[in-house]
C-alpha cells in the first residue's frame, strides 16, 4: 500500500550566538503477564506479537525445554520465526556474543518494528535486551522467562547488559520490553538451586519494600521450595508488581530505585572473583545481603530480631550466609579487589544498601573497608536463627498480603502450617 506524507513546517531563525537548548524524553509502558500453563502464555504472547516477524533469542538448555516447542507453536499460528541458541552459562554473556547475535539480525530480513523474542533465564534476557537496544538503534523485543530469578527480576525494569572481564554488566542500557509473559509452568523444570537462587532475589525484595512479602515467604517457604503452582503463582506476581512500583520511582537509576541494588554490591564482586558462573547471581546476592545484613546491625542500624529474621530465612532456604559456602569460596582479598574496581568505574563511590528494618534501608557511601572484611566471613548472626519452625510465630493471617497481590485473602489456600521449615535448610 502507497502511503504519502505532507509536512509543512515555519521555523523562525533565532539570533546567532544564543545557546540552543533541548530536551528529550521517551514513555514507555509495558504489562507483565504472569499465566499458569504454556497454552496461555502462548495465546498472550500471540497477541503481544500481533503480524510480526519474531527473532528468538535462547540458549541450547532452554531451546530444548521450552524454546523450540514455543516456536514452533508460534509458526503453527502463522507468525514468521527465526531462532538463534547459544551456549547456556553466564559466558554468553559477552560482549562477544552480543556480536554475533548482532551479525546474525543484520543478515537476516529483521526489520525496526519485527520483534526479538528473548526466552531464557537471565543471562538469555541481559543479552538479548541490550542487543535489542543497539540493533537498529532499537527494536522491540518481549521477554519470557523461564527462570525463577528471571521471572521476579531480570526481565523485569529495562535494565539490559552484557559483562566485561573489569565488571559485571560494564556495557549496558535502560531499554524497556515491549511485554513480559511469565508461565510458572516453566519454573517444573528448574533445580533446587536455580529455585533457590531465584528466592533470594524476591527476598531481597520483601526487604527493601514489603512486609507482608517478607512474611509470606515465611510461611510458604516448605510450598514455593518444593514448586507448588499456586504459591509459585503469588509470589511471581507480587514480585513483579513489587518491582515496577519500585521502578516507576527512578527509572533510570538516579536515586530512590538504588535500593534494588540491596546485596548487589558484595555480591557482583563475589561474582567477578569466582570468575562469573560457578556461583549463581542470587547465591551471590544472598551472601551480600547476609554481609550488609550485618553491617548494619553492626552499626546499630538494624535490631538484632530483624537481623536474625533476614538471615534466618535466607539459610532456611538454603542460600550462602558467608564466603566459605558458596559454590565457590573466593579469597576475601579477591572480593575486596573487586569493590575495589566497581569503586573505581563508580567515580570513587561504593554504595551499600543498609536494611533499618523490614521495608525500609539506608543507602550509604561511607562504609570501610574493615566493616567488610569482618561481615563477608560473620555467621555470629545465624545462631540465634534457632530451629525449625521458629517462623510459625511471625506469620500473619491469611490475605495480608492483598494490597499487592490482588483480591483479599488469595493467599490463604497455599497457607502452610507452623514448623513448615523443617528439614528445607541446605
Amino acid at each position: 500500500m502507497n502511503e504519502q506524507f505532507l509536512i509543512r513546517d515555519d521555523q523562525p531563525m533565532p539570533p546567532a550566538g544564543e545557546v540552543v537548548t533541548t530536551s528529550s524524553r521517551r514513555e514507555r509502558s509495558y504489562s507483565i503477564h504472569v499465566t499458569a500453563d504454556e497454552d496461555s502464555a502462548l495465546q498472550t504472547l500471540t497477541d503481544a506479537i500481533g503480524g510480526r516477524q519474531v527473532s528468538v533469542v535462547t540458549d541450547h538448555i532452554v531451546d530444548n525445554l521450552h524454546a523450540a516447542r514455543i516456536a514452533a507453536a508460534l509458526t503453527s499460528r502463522g507468525v514468521p520465526v527465526r531462532s538463534m541458541a547459544v551456549p547456556a552459562g553466564e559466558q554468553s554473556k559477552s560482549l562477544q556474543m552480543a556480536c554475533r547475535l548482532l551479525d546474525w539480525l543484520a543478515r537476516s530480513d529483521a526489520g525496526r518494528r519485527d520483534v526479538l523474542l528473548a526466552i531464557g533465564g537471565g543471562v538469555v534476557i541481559d543479552t538479548a535486551g541490550w542487543v535489542a537496544s543497539a540493533y537498529m538503534r532499537g527494536i522491540p523485543y518481549i521477554n519470557v522467562p523461564t527462570t525463577l530469578l528471571a521471572q521476579v527480576d531480570a526481565a523485569i525494569g529495562g535494565k539490559v547488559a552484557v559483562d566485561h572481564w573489569i565488571a559485571k554488566n560494564l556495557i549496558g542500557s535502560f531499554y524497556e520490553p515491549e511485554a513480559v509473559v511469565s508461565c510458572v509452568g516453566y519454573l517444573a523444570t528448574l533445580d533446587a538451586r536455580q529455585v533457590r537462587a531465584g528466592l533470594a532475589e524476591v527476598i531481597k525484595k520483601a526487604i527493601i519494600a514489603s512486609p507482608p512479602l517478607f512474611s509470606f515467604i515465611e510461611r510458604h517457604l516448605g510450598p514455593l521450595l518444593a514448586l507448588d503452582p499456586a504459591a509459585l503463582r503469588s509470589l511471581v506476581h507480587a514480585a513483579s508488581s513489587i518491582k515496577c512500583v519500585l521502578v516507576a520511582r527512578d527509572p533510570y537509576e538516579t536515586d530512590l530505585r538504588r535500593t534494588l541494588n540491596f546485596g548487589h554490591t558484595v555480591g557482583h564482586a563475589v561474582e567477578t572473583a569466582t570468575g562469573h558462573g560457578p556461583v549463581l547471581h542470587g547465591e551471590a546476592v544472598a551472601c551480600g545481603m547476609a554481609v550488609a545484613t550485618r553491617i548494619a546491625c553492626a552499626r546499630g542500624l538494624l535490631g538484632g530480631q530483624t537481623a536474625a529474621r533476614i538471615v534466618g530465612l535466607l539459610g532456611a532456604a538454603g542460600l550462602p550466609l558467608s564466603l566459605s559456602e558458596l559454590a565457590l569460596e573466593p579469597p576475601a582479598g579477591d572480593v575486596i579487589a573487586a569493590l575495589a574496581k566497581i569503586r573505581q568505574v563508580r567515580a570513587g563511590s561504593l554504595r551499600f544498601v543498609l536494611p533499618t528494618e523490614l521495608g525500609s534501608a539506608l543507602i550509604a557511601d561511607d562504609v570501610t573497608e574493615d566493616e567488610i572484611c569482618a561481615a563477608l566471613y560473620d555467621r555470629a548472626m545465624t545462631a540465634v536463627a534457632g530451629g525449625p519452625g521458629q517462623f510459625s510465630t511471625v506469620a500473619g493471617g491469611p490475605g495480608q498480603f492483598s494490597t499487592v497481590a490482588g483480591g483479599p485473602g488469595q493467599f490463604s489456600t497455599v497457607a502452610g502450617g507452623p514448623g513448615q521449615f523443617s528439614g528445607v535448610r541446605a
